[in-house]
Parts: structure tokens; C-alpha cells; sequence
């Protein structure tokens, strides 16, 4: 059994140095400036976290930086394998690489490690991952500029490890990190807020991320902030895995402007709650009657001709049509009941004249 157990772990070295070689070279390289500017001034210097949601399988990354479009560069994810946010000095290549060796059966860890071995720029980087067995690494290099370092979820599941400038931090479930940042205290904050809060990935994501801030966050200042979590077919209508996928490019508030496109993101591509289902009374009709006789306002045909009076099969197809064209899709019902969440934007959005 044990000479078993070491032809594996053996097996599985080789399989991983021959997936690492198999990323191409060129991509690490390709990353790599032949010259480095005048030590990062233009470059994306943020804060983090990375984490695996083990009710759902889940995985994400949300990030906020004094630098424009950092969703472009730094969140990486692929439902069912896993997540990197690669930072400071950023390479690309550790998002594509990394996911890449974990899809092949590489640990946070032992991708993380795979892909510092052929960075030629090692130590200005910083990078946090976690994969789909709830397995996290993180590493910020010497070169990062001050406050850097990192955090990962402890491994008996309470409380975190934290680490400075050089160390590769091994843990459980989340990964956060956080360079030229006014003090340790953002990543803290990061990580105990991410640990405590309930709720989605999403939203535990974003409050943690809103916890930092409040801890100093970047000495810059803020611009830009991305949120991404992944779920097999958690896409638009489970056609793909990109259950969230919002970016600031540029904001003065990045964060309350994630927050907001969140929740819009939620009321037009999230299912309903059976919880705020209610069925389609007298009164709810008379609400919405007025509207589907008189819209769309720049057409001739409304989606209504004439009053019914009642959620009969005439009001519900009317009330079908109007909701896939205010892109309602996904909460869309012809069993006479509505989404509460639906209806009061509807009727919010009327009264403020929207």
C-alpha cells in the first residue's frame, strides 16, 4: 500500500512537470518586459480575494485597484477547476497556466509552485489561487511595494494564516492578498469579513471587498473594481459557465458601482426565489393593466388591446411579452403567479419615470 501510494505521488510529479511544460514557455515569457518601468508606476496594483464556495462549488474572485479596467487583468476562473487573481506586476500567464494545471489535477498549491518556477520576474509578483477542492496558495514577492502580503483561510477551517513579502501561504478555501495598500489591516479585513458573512459567494465576496476599503484599501486611492464567479452552467440561461462577470472600468466609487450592477445583475439573470413568488391577484392586475395597454410607447400595437380585468390567458401572454422585452427573461411564468422582486421594479421604474 505504501509503494503504492509513492508510484502515485511520483506519477503524479511527472504528469504535472509535463503539464507545466505544456503551458508554452512563451506565455510565461511573454509577460515578462525586457526592461521593467520605473518600478511599476502604470501597473496594476490592487487588493483581493480569491474562494471556493463548498455549498455550492462556486468559485471567484473580486477585486478593487487605483487602476483602470482591472477586471481585465487580474480575475481568472473555470467553473470546476478553479480561480486565480494574478496581481502587482500582473501575469496574465499565472490566470491562464494556472487554471490550466488545475484542470490537469494540480492543487492550488503545486499550480502556484509550477508557475513561479518559470517566471523569470518572480518576486514582483503576487498572485493568490484556490481550486474546486477548496485548496488555497498565495504568494507576494519581494519586490511588491509596501503594504503588500497576503492571507489564506486556515486549514482546520477557523481563522486564517498571514504572511508578509517571499512566503507561499497554504490554506483552505480563500485566498486574500493586497499590495501598495495603506496597512496589513485591508487584508485582514478581507479575510474575517469573507469568513463571517452568510450568503452567497457573490455576496460574501463583495462585502469582504467593501471590508478592506474600510481598512485603508490602495494608498492611490480607487478606479476600478471586477467581480467574477463561476458555476457550471450558471450562465444566461445555463447556456455557459459565467454565473457573474461584472466590471468598473472606472469609477469613482468602483465598489458602490459593483454593488449596484450586482443587484441588477441579479434581477435580470437570476431565477426566482420561490419565497417571492405571489399569485397574480385583482389588484396586481389593475397595477399592471394600465401599463400593457399603453406600451410600447413608440408602437402602434400594444401588448394589450383592450382591458381584461383578470390574470386570464390573454393578460398572461401580454405580460410575457412586455417582460422578455424589458429583458425579465429569465423570471418569466405563465402559471399565474409573478416574481415580487419583478413587480416592484416595474412599477419603480414607472414612477420615477424611467
Amino acid at each position: 500500500m505504501i509503494r503504492a501510494s509513492r508510484r502515485h505521488r511520483s506519477c503524479r510529479a511527472v504528469c504535472l512537470a509535463a503539464a507545466l511544460l505544456a503551458l508554452d514557455a512563451s506565455r510565461l515569457s511573454a509577460q515578462t518586459p525586457t526592461e521593467a518601468p520605473p518600478h511599476f508606476r502604470k501597473l496594476a496594483h490592487t487588493y483581493s480575494i480569491v474562494a471556493w464556495d463548498s455549498a455550492t462549488g462556486d468559485l471567484g474572485v473580486v477585486v478593487q485597484s487605483k487602476f483602470p479596467n482591472v477586471g481585465g487583468i487580474v480575475p481568472w476562473a473555470r467553473a470546476g477547476v478553479g480561480a486565480v487573481a494574478t496581481q502587482s506586476l500582473s501575469n496574465t500567464a499565472y490566470g491562464e497556466g494556472g487554471v490550466d494545471l488545475m484542470a490537469g489535477g494540480a492543487t492550488a498549491e503545486e499550480a502556484l509552485r509550477a508557475v513561479m518556477r518559470s517566471d523569470t520576474m518572480l518576486q514582483d509578483r503576487q498572485v493568490g489561487m484556490v481550486d474546486a477542492r477548496g485548496n488555497a496558495a498565495s504568494f507576494s514577492g519581494a519586490n511588491t511595494f509596501d503594504w503588500s502580503g497576503g492571507r489564506v483561510g486556515a486549514s482546520g477551517g477557523r481563522g486564517s494564516v498571514a504572511g508578509g513579502k517571499g512566503a507561499v501561504l497554504v490554506g483552505r478555501t480563500f485566498s486574500a492578498q493586497g499590495n501598495i495598500i495603506v496597512s496589513e489591516r485591508t487584508v485582514r479585513n478581507l479575510a474575517e469579513t469573507f469568513e463571517r458573512t452568510r450568503g452567497g459567494l457573490a455576496d460574501r465576496l463583495v462585502a469582504a471587498l467593501k471590508a478592506g476599503q474600510a481598512g485603508g484599501g490602495d494608498k492611490r486611492g480607487m478606479q476600478s473594481a471586477s467581480l467574477l464567479v463561476v458555476r457550471k452552467n450558471g450562465g444566461y440561461l445555463g447556456a455557459n459557465d459565467r454565473f457573474i462577470d461584472i466590471r468598473v472600468y472606472d469609477a469613482s466609487d468602483p465598489i458602490a458601482e459593483l454593488e449596484r450592477l450586482l443587484a441588477l445583475h441579479k434581477l435580470h439573470f437570476f431565477p426566482s426565489e420561490r419565497q417571492d413568488l405571489a399569485p397574480i391577484t385583482p389588484a396586481i392586475v389593475a397595477q399592471l393593466e394600465p401599463i400593457l395597454l399603453a406600451e410600447p410607447a413608440d408602437q402602434a400595437d400594444k401588448w394589450l388591446s383592450r382591458t381584461q380585468g383578470s390574470a386570464n390567458q390573454a393578460f398572461l401572454e401580454a405580460l410575457r411579452n412586455f417582460m422578455y422585452w424589458e429583458n425579465y427573461d429569465v423570471r418569466v411564468r405563465m402559471d399565474g403567479k409573478i416574481d415580487r422582486v419583478v413587480l416592484q421594479d416595474i412599477l419603480a421604474k414607472r414612477r420615477s419615470g424611467r
